[in-house]
Formats: structure tokens, sequence, C-alpha cells
């Protein structure tokens, strides 16, 4: 089997480094990540075979973090460290998406042989991808998030990476609030007010960019995000 990819995210330093020392020796390659949000910025970078997190963190926790990932990625196996036992945290983990939990204090065996079962079942994914949309129709344009060409009329004009990957979202959440930090943290990997305003200035290109069909706007919710309403 291939060296399994693992992307460890957990606060606690000194474990941290015993896991990572461990595992490199059994045939993984690991990364680690010291909160929720450098985690979910290395997800989205690296596409781990397991994503083995923590619970309890600051700045962004275990759960929320794989919240927002299971918003694009449904499949990637996650396994919660947590040194919390109470029932409800448990089910709202396995709701959140988790695929096992395993409870501090734990043996390094223990974690190795669930990380591989999990590892099992992330190559037999891999074996057969899900079919992403990649093409959309937009009012009378068309969008091709792969080639990040947006077309109208028989014109095409090639979006910038970021333009393209916020009007995937955009389009894959038609008529649905788009959160403005999920966007952020996915695509910047910050939600600062300073990469807030450069969103907007995103936003802002993609309407002018739309503007030919009068029946498509990108409305902000103030507060919360940016929806794509065709009428």
């Amino acid at each position: 089997m291939d060296k399994i990819k693992v992307l460890l995210v957990e606060d606690e330093q000194t474990l941290a480094m015993i896991i990572k020392d461990t595992l490199e020796g059994q045939n993984f390659i690991i990364h680690t990540a010291n909160d929720g949000i450098e985690g979910l910025r290395l997800f989205f970078d690296l596409r781990p075979d397991v994503l083995v997190a923590d619970v309890m963190m600051p700045r962004m926790d275990g759960f929320e973090m794989v919240r927002r990932i299971r918003q694009t990625d449904k499949r990637t196996p996650v396994l919660f460290l947590t040194a919390r036992s109470a029932i409800n945290d448990v089910v709202e983990g396995f709701e959140l998406g988790a695929n096992d939990y395993l409870k501090k204090p734990f043996g390094m065996q223990e974690l190795i042989v669930r990380i591989k079962a999990l590892a099992g079942k992330a190559f037999s994914f891999k074996e057969e991808p899900e079919q992403e949309e990649t093409r959309f129709e937009i009012g009378d344009y068309h969008f091709n998030s792969i080639t990040q060409k947006l077309s109208y009329a028989g014109a095409e004009e090639e979006l910038s990476h970021r333009e393209a990957e916020i009007l995937k979202r955009l389009c894959e959440n038609r008529n649905q609030v788009v959160n403005t930090q999920n966007i952020l943290l996915d695509l910047w990997g910050d939600d600062s007010f300073f990469n807030s305003r450069s969103l907007h200035v995103f936003i802002t290109k993609l309407r002018h960019k739309l503007s030919k069909d009068g029946r498509i706007r990108i409305v902000n919710v103030r507060g919360i995000g940016y929806k794509l309403i065709i009428n």
C-alpha cells in the first residue's frame, strides 16, 4: 500500500510531536496543524487520506473545522481525538461526519490500527471518485470551473483562479447564502478584515462580468455572505 498521508490537527504540541514521530516510522506521511483555522487551510492544500483532529482547540475547534470541510468534502475519513467523554459530544461528532472517535489517553498502536482502517476506505474512494459538477449555466452564461472560462453569446473570458473559485461556490449553492467566512478561510486561509475587503472586490468584478444578463444578481446578505440569484 502507498504511504498513508495524514493531516493531524492538534494544539497540544508535545502530543502532536509524539504522534508524528511514531507514525512516520510506520509508513505514514504526517502533516500537522496547531488549530482549526490552520487545519482547514492545510486540508484543502494537502488533500490528506485521513484527517485526525482534536476537538478542543483555540481559534476554531475540531467540530467547526470538520463541519466546514464536509460542506465540500463528504468522503475523506475523519478521526476525532478528545478528552471529552460526554455522549452528546460523541453524537455531535458523528453527525458532523466523523468516521471514528478515540478518547484520550490512547495507545499509539490503537491509533495506528484505526488510521489504517480509515485509510483503506479512503483508497477505495479514490478508485471510484465522485463526479464533481464543473459546468454551470448561469442565465445566458456558461461557466466551466476547470478551464475557468466564462462564456456569453459565443465570446469567452478567462477568470482568475479566485474569481472562478468564488463563482463555483455561488453556482453550487444557487439561491442560498454562501458564508463569507467559509470563502475566506477556503481561498485566503484567513478571515481578516483586509481579506474580507478583497473578497468584496472580487464579487464586484464578478457582478460586472455577469452584467450582460439582467436576470443575474449576486446579492450581499449583510453580515452573513453572498447569494447568486437568477430571476
